[in-house]
């Protein structure tokens, strides 16, 4: 697996990273036959009827109306052979809770500095309003609009709190017909769906009740819930998805707090509760645990009646040395990529986590027992990937100095925005080479699996103009490279854009947007 890792590197970071898709024509056809073109949301971001019709509180609700705030701060280093932009994050509850970090790219991308709302006061009480207007909204103007485009695909979040109003127990009858209903008006127009099980969104009575995700509890309660899901809509749904991105929702909610959770710990926050020493290690493994146990249920019972597939889904960067010093080179082919891609995807094509992150965790990061470790192994028919932009990786080993450190501590390197030479403002750097060298490594080092592009688009600040050109430079580009890939061989089924409708951002609010309607 480190003979790959290496191997790999060797050959791709010869690469000319200013290479541009200079050959970007391409249409449908140029895609195997069944490769898919989606578009996709989540529930609390567009379903609204938030406290309607039983549905119960998630935590994004509780994250969403406790209001946080953050303050980023831009340092620019003009000494580097970049400009190396380093930020200070710090976010601010009504509680006074107050958490640092080393960096805020996603903040950076937005050009926000200074003290900003994470969501501008918006929440997901009302949203797009899917749950009233899909069947008024979708028949006749969206699933219009998706075949228009040529989407064949819709993906979508079930929120657990309104089909299981408790996390476990009672089905809601009103939830089931919900999603019942929207299943069957996207198959009357002939548009595939392909759910994800959970987007950031835990039943709250969970959370309060054993702390969620840094409990083993949670996996036998996920695993139930999927059962629901399989059960009641399987006949119709063939693609499922468990966790949409794993590997960010442990860091982001339980040490960075930029995702629901709000937990962390001295000396890297101040927040009420948490441990980020520990906490995105043991819900990160919980997570694995409980997409493996959902997807040998689905395996087991379901699958050969049903004739679907289940895949686990994670948020990919891709990773480029800041300068050609080998100290760069070697931190960003072995720390890095293990640390944000390997400890999920490392666990499920080979069992277990890399060497790297076992031994910088120590005994702060859970281990897999014999029959877990076979279980998680190639729980998996595919992979999903959401890929927006690519980053530099410093070499900082006096982080391994810190006598508590956090995951971001272990990793050890510093990460710096990369700018493209042509820089909207409001929008995301047009990097398409670094999803092209991410598909390559995704089949040099772990087997080429069958990958979905889950998501992957461009913002744009909203009610500004409709000349679109950033967003068409965008996905173009990215879909270009993705077309290039496939033609190197990597294992690409389909490509969603990031998202459908302009929907309520869990970074931002209302104020950026995403949409393609």
């Amino acid at each position: 697996m480190v003979k790959g890792r290496l191997w790999f590197f060797s050959q791709f970071l010869v690469l000319n990273l200013a290479a541009t898709f200079s050959s970007l024509k391409f249409s449908r056809d140029d895609f195997p036959p069944d490769f898919i073109f989606g578009s996709g949301t989540s529930a609390y971001q567009v379903e609204g009827a938030a406290f309607q019709d039983g549905r119960t509180p998630s935590i994004w609700d509780t994250f969403a109306h406790a209001d946080y705030s953050f303050f980023c701060q831009r340092n620019i280093r003009p000494s580097t052979s970049v400009n190396e932009e380093v930020f200070s994050f710090k976010v601010l509850s009504s509680s006074s809770s107050v958490c640092s970090f080393s960096f805020c790219l996603s903040v950076r991308y937005s050009v926000m500095v200074g003290l900003q709302r994470l969501s501008h006061g918006a929440t997901g009480d009302i949203a797009c309003d899917q749950y009233h207007k899909y069947k008024t909204c979708l028949p006749m103007e969206d699933v219009k609009f998706m075949v228009e485009t040529g989407l064949e695909a819709y993906r979508f979040s079930i929120s657990w709190s309104r089909l299981i109003p408790n996390g476990r127990g009672p089905v809601n009858p009103k939830g089931l017909t919900y999603y019942n209903n929207l299943i069957n008006e996207l198959i009357n127009h002939g548009t595939q769906p392909h759910v994800s099980l959970f987007h950031c969104d835990t039943p709250q009575a969970l959370e309060d009740e054993y702390e969620g995700w840094i409990s083993q509890r949670i996996v036998k309660n996920f695993t139930e819930y999927a059962n629901v899901c399989f059960r009641e809509f399987g006949d119709r749904v063939l693609y499922w998805s468990t966790i949409n991105e794993g590997n960010v929702f442990a860091l982001g909610g339980y040490d960075m707090v930029m995702t629901p959770h709000q937990r962390c710990s001295p000396p890297f926050g101040n927040c009420p509760k948490g441990n980020s020493s520990t906490e995105p290690y043991i819900s990160g493994h919980h997570i694995l645990l409980a997409h493996a146990s959902a997807a040998k249920l689905y395996r087991e019972k379901y699958q050969e009646k049903q004739h679907g597939f289940v895949g686990a889904n994670v948020y990919g960067y891709w990773f480029v040395p800041l300068t050609n010093k080998a100290e760069d080179t070697i931190a960003t082919q072995k720390p890095m990529i293990s640390f944000l891609v390997g400890e999920f995807v490392d666990a499920l094509v080979f069992g277990d986590y890399p060497d790297i992150v076992k031994k910088r965790a120590g005994m702060r990061i859970p281990y897999f027992t014999e029959d877990e470790a076979k279980q998680v192994k190639g729980s998996f028919d595919f992979i999903g990937i959401n890929h927006y932009f690519s980053i530099y990786i410093k070499n900082n080993p006096m982080k391994l100095n810190m006598d508590n450190r956090n995951f971001a501590a272990d990793a050890a390197v510093d990460m710096i925005a990369i700018t493209d030479d042509d820089p909207a403002p409001d929008q995301l750097p047009v990097l398409p080479w670094g999803l092209q060298q991410l598909m390559e490594y995704f089949k040099q080092v772990d087997g080429n699996p069958p990958i979905y592009i889950h998501e992957n688009g461009q913002k744009t600040k909203r009610n500004t103009t409709l000349n679109d050109t950033g967003r068409v430079k965008y996905l173009k580009g990215y879909i270009g490279a993705l077309l290039n890939a496939i033609r190197n061989g990597s294992n690409a089924k389909g490509y969603f854009s990031w998202s459908f409708l302009d929907v309520l951002q869990l970074l931002g609010g209302l104020e950026s947007g995403y949409g393609l309607s």
